[in-house]
């Protein structure tokens, strides 16, 4: 782990949450129905996951979740490339709606392959949810479905999101600048 501070707070906790709440609102009704699976692309995403989930309930949703867990960074800064699923989902989704919760869209390689995996599996309508969007980044033409945060291209952490397994917890999100 190189030297880095991460004092730089992009997006604080009460904006997270009021844009959790908003969201919760935007996509209350893609959400409405019997069979409605959520996935939460691990680790990143658990945090957003689970207020999304706590929300939904107050609106009368109830899904079945699991997780997935893909890796391509590693433990560095830059993805490898390459997607490889490290743990799959148990949940069966043949006929499912679904709805993949993850915490940070910037390449497109992630999510376009969580959703290609669903759909191979059955999945009878695939919806994406990311936490943050990184267009400058995109290598693969993809959108997702709802968006919490359009932010510029910096390392971030917290919230859920590490940089090397560290500052998960951070209940805010903040840029991490190398020294």
């Amino acid at each position: 782990m190189k030297p880095h501070h991460i004092k730089d707070i992009l997006i604080s906790a009460d904006d997270i949450a009021r844009r959790v709440d908003e969201l919760v609102s935007e996509m209350e009704s893609h959400c409405r129905s019997e069979n409605l699976v959520m996935i939460g692309i691990l680790r990143g995403s658990f945090m957003f996951l689970a207020d999304l989930v706590r929300d939904l309930y107050q609106h009368g949703v109830h899904p079945r979740i699991d997780f997935l867990t893909l890796e391509s960074y590693g433990s560095g800064m830059e993805s490898s490339g390459t997607v490889r699923v490290t743990k799959d989902i148990t949940v069966d989704v043949a006929g499912a709606e679904v709805l993949i919760i993850d915490d940070i869209l910037d390449s497109g390689r992630t999510l376009t392959f969580a959703r290609q995996l669903l759909v191979d599996k059955g999945a009878k309508r695939v919806l994406t949810c990311a936490l943050l969007d990184k267009p400058e980044r995109r290598v693969l033409p993809f959108k997702a479905d709802f968006v919490g945060f359009t932010i510029p291209d910096h390392f971030v952490v917290g919230y859920g999101l590490d940089y090397d397994s560290r500052y998960r917890e951070l209940p805010y999100i903040a840029k991490v600048t190398l020294l």
